[in-house]
């Protein structure tokens, strides 16, 4: 096996650690929702939102 193979091999698995470790936290997640993006815990209660004029 050459080390081009190695290396591909490498992020391979790198890839299939990455994966499996978001499809876990998106199972286990105990608020929000499965993308894990934080949007949907946030607390936009405090933001002013500038009425429009005309």
């Amino acid at each position: 096996m050459g080390i081009q193979e190695i290396i591909v091999a490498i992020i391979f698995a790198v890839a299939l650690v990455y994966l499996g470790r978001m499809v876990y936290r998106s199972l286990t997640s105990e608020k929000g929702c499965a993308s894990n993006c934080g949007k949907c815990g946030a607390d936009f209660s405090k933001v002013k939102i500038p009425e429009q004029k005309g």
